[in-house]
């Protein structure tokens, strides 16, 4: 696993944006500022006036869209002054208008990122925002008190959160720091072009990932078996995507319709199905450490908590004792969504929450704390929150063994 930000960018720098920033010019934006912060040098500088095209992702992030916003693009670094020799070179970054940046406007947190194959990653989100805290904690510039409008570099040569940082942007179906693996022939192998049910590709993510022991080290498992299916699935959904995108939609291959249909069934399958995988994961590993539970169980009405212990015989039997019963929740991201576990299951007090969601912020953890709800996070994205939080931060392995004491009494 990479350990630093350096294993997977070369460069990084952040800022507010300024009205000329987020502001279309002849239907373009503009940012200054990247060679004094650093990031230039990564990107080239060519003396003979060329351009230099270079593959973008933009990332708009915000709580009112409830999903992070992508646009795929094309942006373009190259010298103002090239042509007036009298001048010293101005390089700035172009890129033109579209889902994300129709979005942003000045005052939004800003951060670029150059990446170890040389395309950009760019994110935006409103300032003073989780979002916010959540990307500077992971690029590891906490400090708020920086220029308002100048590019500020980030030193990538440190420690940093990749492993979060990765995690979070399989979720939006970005590939950061890969490691290289080609699954897809073996993918294709044994499910041909065409996507299998979750169960058996959860099992088939965890037959590719090195030897781990659920018992000993569940954490490690369970993140390991996440990153690995992630990747797999990616793979996967980009070669049934190309082959479908080349046969075109409709009669004419132009039908319109039928491509907002596909286009919204892949969207939907990538986000039920990291919510499976995750599920099945945990299964796999509470059935290896001998725990008694049930899935989905129901509890009153139409609650389903994702996980019940020791079971719903157990909860429905009015003698059993209310302390010995314990609900799991399961969110590979946590953000409001969190709440919905505080109304399963009435009869336990303090419920339990699992999530990947690496720097949830303080405000967050202290509203957990204060519903009895306590979160469940694998130990290696903990180093991505504040040490306050983590004295109260439980691994999985720290719940496991609370279930193992309760269930042996």
């Amino acid at each position: 696993m990479f350990e630093q930000l350096a294993d997977v960018f070369t460069s990084a720098a952040f800022k507010y944006l300024t009205a000329v920033d987020a502001s279309p010019v002849s239907n373009q934006h503009e940012i200054g500022g990247l060679i004094k912060a650093g990031i230039g040098r990564d990107l080239g500088t060519p003396n003979d006036g060329s351009q230099i095209k270079i593959a973008a992702t933009l990332v708009y992030l915000t709580e009112e869209e409830g999903e992070p916003v992508i646009s795929e693009d094309t942006v373009t670094w190259y010298d103002t002054r090239y042509q007036d020799p009298n001048r010293s070179s101005e390089w700035r970054l172009y890129y033109k208008s579209n889902d994300v940046s129709n979005m942003f406007k000045p005052g939004d947190f800003f951060l670029i990122a150059v990446t170890r194959e040389g395309t950009l990653l760019m994110f935006f989100c409103p300032p003073n925002s989780d979002y916010e805290d959540q990307i500077r904690t992971l690029f590891g510039v906490r400090d708020t008190n920086t220029n308002k409008k100048g590019l500020t570099g980030v030193e990538v040569g440190t420690p940093g959160f990749t492993l979060p940082i990765r995690l979070m942007f399989a979720r939006y179906g970005l590939e950061i720091g890969s490691n290289g693996t080609d699954y897809l022939e073996l993918i294709l192998d044994r499910f041909g072009a065409t996507f299998p049910k979750t169960k058996d590709f959860s099992k088939f993510a965890r037959d590719l990932t090195r030897e781990l022991s659920p018992v000993e080290a569940p954490d490690t498992a369970l993140i390991e078996w996440m990153e690995t299916e992630e990747s797999a699935f990616r793979q996967l959904e980009r070669h049934i995507v190309q082959q479908r995108l080349r046969e075109g939609f409709g009669e004419n291959g132009d039908d319109v319709d039928e491509f907002v249909r596909f286009s919204l069934s892949v969207q939907n399958r990538r986000k039920s199905r990291s919510g499976h995988a995750f599920e099945n994961h945990i299964e796999i590993i509470l059935f290896a450490n001998g725990i008694r539970f049930d899935r989905g169980a129901k509890t009153e009405g139409r609650q389903k908590p994702d996980f019940l212990f020791p079971g719903s015989d157990s909860y429905a039997d009015t003698f059993f004792p209310n302390e010995r019963l314990r609900v799991l929740g399961a969110k590979t991201t946590c953000k409001d969504r969190w709440r919905q576990v505080l109304a399963e299951a009435k009869r336990v007090q303090r419920k339990h929450l699992i999530t990947m969601e690496p720097a949830i912020s303080e405000a967050q953890t202290l509203q957990m704390e204060e519903l009895q709800l306590q979160l469940v996070v694998p130990e290696a994205i903990q180093a991505s929150y504040q040490p306050a939080q983590v004295e109260w931060l439980m691994s999985f392995k720290d719940f496991i063994d609370e279930i193992n004491c309760l269930q042996r009494l």
